[in-house]
């Protein structure tokens, strides 16, 4: 089909050289309107060589009325089949179009997939496996001498470190004592009585209670050398 080389500018030696495929979908939807516009004006003359056929042929009983008629259902039989040609060509070019776009779409996609590898392989070709490994051990170790720097830093200096606790104890106990012995040296008289107090040479024997009847005296009993042994033991108990 010539027309289409011709829709498509291919003729002569610039059939031979090499379409990008943009350029081709351009020229298949180029050539699909031209098509598109043929068809109309195919139908139009259908149907007006119709409408001159039932003209013709139904209302006048004449011969020449009917060579009329039959000759415009010879045309639009001729405008019918042009318009089944141009439904395959459409239906063809169709089919080219989206295949192309397809390719196209494609070809794009595989251009941006090789460029982003290269880019990649480029930002890796300087680096290395177990250089990035050594560089995060780096980064883990530079991480922990730097926490152990302020921890360091953190710390008093000189401070609490040569002191001994059990030595502290015993200081604070010490006090405790004094702060006792304070207290009960600024007792009250009152409280003061209330301590026990130190024992005689000789014990001293409880008043008896005063009541208006006396007790009868207790009969008296000799001296029982316990008794010098307990005054002893008290003696010495007091100094």
């Amino acid at each position: 089909m010539a027309w289409i080389g011709k829709a498509f500018g291919m003729t002569g030696k610039k059939a031979n050289e090499l379409v990008t495929p943009q350029d081709a979908i351009q020229q298949l939807r180029t050539t699909e309107e031209m098509l598109n516009k043929k068809s109309e004006f195919l139908e139009k003359k259908v149907e007006q060589e119709l409408s001159n056929a039932k003209r013709h042929g139904t209302k006048n009983k004449r011969l020449a009325a009917f060579l009329v008629a039959i000759a415009a259902l010879k045309r639009k039989k001729r405008f019918e089949k042009q318009l089944l040609q141009i439904d395959g060509t459409l239906s063809t070019i169709e089919f080219q179009r989206e295949a192309l776009e397809n390719a196209n779409t494609n070809t794009e996609v595989l251009k941006i997939m090789g460029v982003a590898s290269r880019s990649l392989k480029a930002a890796h070709q300087n680096l290395d496996v177990d250089e990035v490994h050594n560089i995060m051990d780096d980064l883990q170790e530079q991480q922990e001498i730097s926490t152990e720097i302020s921890e360091a830093i953190s710390n008093p200096i000189g401070f609490g470190h040569d002191i001994d606790e059990a030595e502290l104890e015993a200081e604070l106990e010490e006090l405790e004592q004094e702060e006792l012995a304070t207290k009960l040296v600024n007792a009250t008289p009152a409280a003061r009585d209330r301590l026990p107090s130190v024992p005689n040479d000789e014990p001293q024997r409880e008043a008896l209670p005063t009541s208006s009847r006396r007790a009868p005296p207790r009969p008296h009993r000799a001296a029982d050398p316990h008794d010098d042994e307990d005054i002893r033991q008290l003696q010495s108990w007091a100094s």
